[in-house]
C-alpha cells in the first residue's frame, strides 16, 4: 500500500495534538513559531524535542540559537497560535506584541500559556524536510489548569469536558 504526502497528512491529522510557540532570543532578537511536533523524548535525561521544516524563518533560528522555550497554549491563545504561525522577523524588545517574560536562559516566554519550559540544544538530527532539534530541559513550570489549545484534522479543537 502507497500512501502520498497529502494523504499522509489527512492521515495523520487525526492524531490530535497540542499547541506550543517555540520561542528564541539570539544577540537580543527574539523570534516565535507555532508549533504541534513537540515531543518529549526521555526523562534521563530530560529532553524534548521539536521538529522544525527547513524553509522555515523559526529554522534559521533555532539553528544560532543555544536555548529556546517552549510555551503551551491554553484554549484562549487561539490568536497568539495564529500570530507565530506566519512568518515573521526576529524583533528586539518585542515577541509581536505578544505578552512575554524572559526565562532563565533568556529565552521568552509567553504569558498567558498553561506551562513552558526552558531548553539547552542538544543536538540537531535530519528529518527529511525538518529539523529535529532536541532540547535539554532546564527549566518548567505549571502557570494555569485552563483547558488546551488542540489541533485536530487541520484545524483547532477543544477539549470536551
Amino acid at each position: 500500500m502507497a500512501i502520498d504526502a497529502a494523504e499522509y497528512r489527512n492521515v495523520i491529522g487525526n492524531f490530535a495534538t497540542g499547541v506550543t510557540v517555540v520561542t528564541t532570543c539570539v544577540d537580543g532578537m527574539m523570534h516565535g513559531m507555532t508549533a504541534n511536533a513537540v515531543t518529549s523524548v526521555s526523562l534521563e535525561p530530560l529532553l524534548l524535542l521539536v521538529c522544525v521544516a527547513r524553509g522555515a524563518r523559526a529554522h534559521g533560528e533555532l539553528e544560532r540559537a543555544a536555548h529556546f522555550g517552549v510555551s503551551v497554549l491554553s484554549a484562549a491563545q487561539q490568536d497568539v497560535s495564529n500570530t507565530f504561525a506566519s512568518s515573521g522577523e526576529p524583533e528586539s524588545g518585542s515577541l509581536r506584541g505578544v505578552a512575554f517574560r524572559a526565562g532563565k536562559t533568556g529565552a521568552p516566554l509567553l504569558e498567558g500559556s498553561l506551562a513552558c519550559l526552558e531548553c539547552e540544544i542538544d543536538g540537531r538530527l535530519d528529518g527529511g524536510d525538518h529539523t529535529i532539534v532536541l532540547g535539554r530541559v532546564l527549566d518548567g513550570e505549571i502557570l494555569s489548569d485552563e483547558a488546551p489549545l488542540l489541533y485536530f484534522r487541520g484545524k483547532y479543537a477543544r477539549t470536551q469536558d
